[in-house]
């Protein structure tokens, strides 16, 4: 079976195992403690750190990984994405103390000196300043890199924000963003195992196993009896995937049941509309998986 290395601590952590355990892929483990368990009896998990699994995955130890795209551009391996996960969203910024004076990027070395960077990310960094043409020293640290410019340690950081309120809370400002990131299931660009179709075949159920849970997250199912006269003005009330599905009521011609995927964002304002146009029995669900 694959091996899937997944983080093993952290909100990371967590939101991995509800993904895979709703996927029908609960992790088996013999302890809390335990470095490996089994997926469902369909996968096996390895627990490691987040920022070791872009090393595991490309050099083999592990046929699929999840982690942030910030820590696979980091890692520089040559890897590949198949989903994006939708959790642990952030942003890696450029920040500076209010009272800096820098208020963009051209600001920095701008009197000819090399700015130093604090970050735990030293390899990003390079290459963003690089790629603007801006003398900067970069000063790698182990995490805190907020309280650099405070110590005098550096003048500028660059770090992971989801918000900016710790950044605010510091007394620095975000000066631009150098790139998004979020959670990501990843192989090595040869893999899993050198394209062996059963391999790849395993990968592929894997993806659309979790693609279905994710694409479920956010819609509802949605059913409802409206009247048969207001269908045209119902379709455009209730778009779903492919249109609502009509059904007839049995010994009721004046109303036909429609059912239709909508977005939860908007299901409030969905029911109004249908009550307006007649609609009754109106019920909605939560949907576990969402195979298209």
């Amino acid at each position: 079976m694959l091996r899937i290395a997944l983080p093993n601590k952290g909100r990371l952590s967590e939101d991995t195992r509800e993904l895979f355990n709703d996927a029908g892929l609960e992790v088996r483990s013999s302890g809390e403690r335990a470095l490996t368990a089994s997926l469902g009896g369909e996968f096996e998990a390895i627990f490691v750190r987040a920022q070791d699994i872009p090393e595991f995955v490309a050099d083999g130890a592990a046929d699929v990984g999840v982690t942030g795209m910030d820590l696979v551009n980091e890692s520089g391996r040559d890897l590949r994405s198949h989903l994006d996960l939708g959790f642990g969203r952030c942003r890696l910024v450029v920040a500076a103390k209010d009272d800096s004076g820098i208020r963009a990027i051209e600001d920095i070395g701008a009197d000819g000196k090399a700015a130093r960077v604090a970050t735990v990310f030293p390899r990003i960094t390079r290459t963003f300043f690089e790629s603007r043409g801006r003398p900067v020293e970069v000063v790698p640290v182990s995490g805190a890199a907020e309280i650099a410019p405070h110590l005098g340690i550096a003048d500028i950081v660059v770090d992971l924000t989801s918000t900016g309120s710790t950044l605010k809370m510091n007394g620095l400002r975000e000066i631009e963003t150098v790139m998004q990131s979020s959670a990501h299931l990843v192989t090595a660009v040869n893999g899993p195992r050198n394209g062996d179709p059963s391999r790849v075949q395993e990968l592929n159920d894997l993806v659309t196993a979790l693609g279905s849970v994710i694409r479920a997250r956010g819609q509802r199912y949605l059913m409802a009896n409206v009247p048969r006269a207001a269908l045209d003005e119902v379709r455009a009330v209730l778009p779903g995937l492919n249109g609502p599905t009509v059904i007839e009521i049995a010994d009721h011609g004046k109303y036909v049941a429609v059912h239709a995927v909508v977005s939860a964002d908007t299901i409030y304002r969905t029911i109004s509309q249908l009550r307006a146009l007649g609609g009754e029995g109106i019920l909605v669900t939560r949907i576990e998986r969402l195979v298209p």
